[in-house]
């Protein structure tokens, strides 16, 4: 058998899987371009906290004000905002901001709140101690700022407004309906109203517009939203394949998210494999949010017929979704997923070593065991087999 090793649980002390395959199928591993990219120094993310571009430093910039929110992304993203948050921290205490005017919010949009465990794994133990955290209801206390060119009523988390200097910590990665996350995503749908959120997912889109990060009505309607919330401050990062900050972008949005995704673009930028029989779509930086990777992996399957094996090891399981969720065998999210038709997959074989029945429907298949999951393969596909490996295939870009 012939070994390969994956990235998996990225919030629960990281480790590698190992994945095996007979000598005799070909396999071939596409990873992200920057896969391999060193994680930031702890003095090299205070520098460029410290030195944000578009703005004067936080110990300039929020000087003389009186509250502070800082939203950051859930635990279907892999920022590490507990190594990136004592440096701002640290810059608001220049500024003369007391702790008690401080809070942060999670930017969960419409997934479901983090417990304390989660958020002690974002956003540090010290942190939990001395700031007050609350998480996002995207049903409730939520204040409307204005409307946007496309006719959505903007309606955010009244506590975040309520403050006068705003700051927002995640990453840019590719996103199968935004195009590149980060930037106004923080802000709609990450501390957004239920209706404004379904507005902005149910906006009309074509399928040009859908991969066209410039014409893209619905993620051009978030930065419309960034600007109605008066977001002061953007950090941004790009992550290596283990999740771990190798580049950060901080200040002024949207110079900050403009830069981020310009380097996103080539970051993760992935070879296409054409015409596999069976492709192996790992995921790890949005292992709870798996479905993101089925987009772009299932473009590798053979369009005469092949196999998409996912694998998807969450012990806290997928994110609940309340807009694109299931909630019952008859009850579901208010709007379709963003997954498309994939006829030419014949088996969806959904790869867990947690368990969890709600997440395989229709074609797909449940393994838990690797061995099993090959001696399944190698009854479709004989000893001879032409295979992908996508290591990072939930923020891969074609």
């Amino acid at each position: 058998m012939q070994t390969f090793k994956l990235p998996q649980l990225a919030w629960y002390d990281p480790k590698e899987l190992q994945v095996f395959f007979p000598d005799s199928w070909d396999v071939e591993v596409c990873n992200i371009a920057g896969y391999d990219q060193p994680a930031l120094s702890d003095d090299q993310i205070r520098d460029i906290i410290a030195n944000p571009v578009g703005m004067s430093p936080i110990r300039e910039a929020a000087r003389g004000k009186k509250d502070v929110a800082i939203i950051f992304d859930d635990m279907a993203r892999v920022t590490r905002v507990a190594k990136i948050v004592p440096h701002i921290l640290s810059e608001l205490a220049a500024a003369g901001i007391s702790e008690d005017n401080i809070r942060f919010i999670t930017a969960t949009g419409s997934h479901g709140p983090l417990d304390r465990i989660d958020l002690v794994k974002k956003l540090g133990e010290d942190v939990l101690a001395r700031y007050s955290v609350y998480n996002h209801n995207c049903f409730d206390n939520c204040a409307c700022v204005g409307t946007t060119s496309y006719g959505t009523e903007v309606c955010l988390n009244a506590e975040f407004m309520s403050c006068d200097f705003k700051i927002a910590i995640g990453s840019s990665t590719p996103h199968p309906a935004a195009v590149f996350s980060g930037g106004g995503k923080m802000i709609l749908p990450g501390v957004a109203h239920f209706d404004c959120i379904v507005a902005n997912h149910t906006l009309p889109i074509t399928d040009e517009q859908a991969g066209d990060y410039e014409t893209n009505p619905r993620r051009l309607e978030k930065e419309e939203a960034a600007k109605m919330a008066g977001l002061d401050m953007l950090v941004e990062c790009i992550v290596n394949l283990w999740g771990d900050s190798c580049s950060i972008h901080a200040g002024a949005e949207p110079e900050a998210h403009e830069a981020a995704v310009k380097e996103a673009r080539t970051h993760y930028l992935t070879p296409k494999a054409e015409d596999k029989d069976i492709v192996i779509a790992n995921t790890y930086a949005k292992a709870s949010e798996a479905g993101a990777a089925i987009k772009t992996a299932s473009q590798s399957v053979k369009q005469s017929g092949g196999d998409l094996v996912l694998i998807s090891n969450a012990p806290g399981g997928q994110v609940p979704h309340y807009v694109l969720g299931r909630w019952g065998k008859r009850a579901k999210g208010r709007i379709k997923s963003h997954i498309p038709p994939t006829p030419h997959i014949k088996h969806l074989v959904r790869y867990n070593e947690y368990p969890d029945k709600t997440t395989v429907a229709g074609k797909a298949v449940a393994m838990s065991n690797w061995k099993d999951t090959i001696d399944f393969l190698k009854e479709l596909h004989g000893k001879k087999a032409e295979i992908v490996i996508y290591p990072s295939a939930d923020i891969q870009y074609f």
